[in-house]
């Protein structure tokens, strides 16, 4: 019995650490459950939105975004399968991070070059935990995060990213936020 009280009482504390949290919307792929290869969801993301031919794809990243982000809003995205201990571990901020960015001060197309080329040069060197700092563009006040709301787009398409949050308040809060890519397997 106590494995099951310990478990609600830690899904009753995951539930209030996750409250005002917005969730981020992610198209998912239905596959035919016949099909032994699993298809990434990252790819399915990118192919829909490649049909939807009205924008550009730069380095297999959308130029289109979704709806825009408030600069204070916390943000919080896991690919099904990622556990939650290691969610709730990378929300504290008990993760750390081996790499970081910073994306003040670029624009749009060069925010997304760098990210794109930051990930791929993460996920050679073998790095885990990431730390992308895109600001939260308070240059007017109300005014939504442009930057913060195409970062979120983008780390959903790339693939070998399993998950990104907000960071603690002392890593830039919701200006930032904690990656999580995949271990590579062919690494030793």
């Amino acid at each position: 019995m106590s494995d099951k009280s310990d478990y609600k009482s830690q899904l009753a504390e995951f539930r209030k650490e996750l409250q005002g949290v917005k969730r981020l919307t992610n198209e998912r792929v239905h596959l035919d459950t016949t099909s032994r290869q699993k298809e990434d969801p990252s790819l399915s993301y990118r192919r829909k939105k490649a049909e939807e031919g009205s924008e550009l794809i730069v380095d297999g990243l959308s130029t289109s975004q979704g709806e825009l982000l408030d600069p204070e809003e916390k943000v919080l995205f896991a690919l099904p399968g990622v556990q939650l201990r290691l969610i709730k571990r990378m929300q504290a901020g008990h993760l750390g991070w081996d790499a970081g960015l910073d994306l003040h001060g670029y624009s749009v197309d060069n925010a997304r070059e760098e990210l794109y080329q930051f990930i791929q040069s993460c996920k050679k060197q073998g790095l885990r935990s990431l730390i992308i700092v895109h600001g939260k563009a308070y240059t007017e006040h109300g005014k939504p995060a442009l930057l913060k709301t195409y970062v979120t787009e983008w780390l959903q398409q790339i693939d070998g990213v399993l998950a990104f949050c907000s960071a603690q308040p002392q890593d830039g809060g919701t200006g930032a936020l904690y990656v999580l890519l995949k271990r590579d397997t062919n690494r030793p």
